[in-house]
């Protein structure tokens, strides 16, 4: 199906993920050629013509982003060229060599306002410099004309990287008790449920259809219910195999507003993506945040 896959961003927790699970899987039957920042420097506009035009995929899959949302805010032309400029080259190499591309989005693109979950279709109304430069790169990539598919995700964790788990873990041995922003909701989504279910949409896509896909684990919760599942899961895991608890228990996860934890960029309230359109084009349906995130703690604690 694929001869040769470009994947960046390998050294990110989706990039990474899917490097795994590409490799595990015989990658499609494909040379898979996986770069990193070093590698790629997604801010080098020459440096991604070079790379592309020397590897010649048939296909690119681009997790790569500039995901440091606060930091955007006071460095809005690095987080462009990373998230808007970059995916536009890499659309425009690829429908130049005859390929494909697969580019992952998220879901700040929206105002989280919306009472329900939010559908591919509905308008987009991003917030911070984040979610207007990963639109502008949606929107460069349709531009193109070129085959290709974008997955909007959310709250994406993993045992690989810097992310919200972690950072839980870690306060939670230091700390007697938490604080954490309850009035935001979305579904917390695993590296590693992503990377497997596009891995299942990889063996079907034969670049006849194109578009945009909302793909984040079934479910909702706030940031202090993620945050209490976290606690209570690791616990579990540590009773079980006769090791000590995190410091901070469960009573001691207070859940606080948006409004007592200020942050320089704006999150949306509602984060909730609607996924029956992935489930219905390509039979592939995320489990539940909850039991997704069982794994992670696995394997963090081997």
């Amino acid at each position: 199906m694929y001869k040769k896959i470009l994947l960046t961003g390998v050294n990110g927790q989706v990039g990474h993920a899917l490097q795994q699970t590409l490799l595990n899987q015989g990658a499609l039957s494909a040379d898979v050629v996986s770069l990193d920042r070093s590698q790629l420097d997604l801010a080098d506009q020459d440096a991604i013509r070079r790379v592309v035009q020397a590897i010649k995929p048939d296909l690119i899959v681009n997790p790569a982003a500039y995901t440091a949302v606060d930091k955007a805010e006071s460095e809005p032309e690095l987080a462009y060229a990373i998230n808007a400029t970059a995916p536009q080259i890499l659309a425009e190499e690829a429908a130049r060599a005859g390929a494909r591309l697969i580019h992952f989005s998220t879901d700040y693109v929206y105002a989280g306002s919306k009472a329900g979950a939010y559908v591919e279709e509905d308008p987009t109304q991003p917030l911070s410099v984040y979610g207007k430069s990963k639109l502008t790169g949606e929107d460069a990539i349709r531009a193109t004309g070129l085959p290709h598919l974008i997955f909007r995700t959310s709250w994406v964790y993993g045992a690989y990287g810097k992310n919200f788990l972690k950072t839980i873990l870690r306060l939670a041995a230091e700390r007697d008790a938490l604080r954490i922003v309850a009035d935001q909701v979305g579904a917390p989504t695993s590296s590693r449920s992503i990377a497997d279910a596009l891995s299942a949409v990889m063996h079907q896509w034969r670049g006849d259809v194109s578009g945009t896909y909302h793909m984040v684990n079934a479910g909702q919760t706030s940031w202090h219910g993620f945050a209490m599942a976290i606690v209570e899961e690791y616990n579990r895991l540590q009773v079980s195999r006769g090791l000590p608890l995190l410091k901070a228990s469960l009573d001691h996860i207070h859940a606080i507003s948006t409004q007592e934890y200020p942050t320089p960029a704006v999150r949306p309230a509602n984060s909730c993506l609607d996924c029956s359109k992935l489930a219905r084009d390509f039979s592939v349906t995320l489990p539940d945040w909850r039991n997704a995130l069982i794994p992670e703690l696995e394997a963090l604690s081997q």
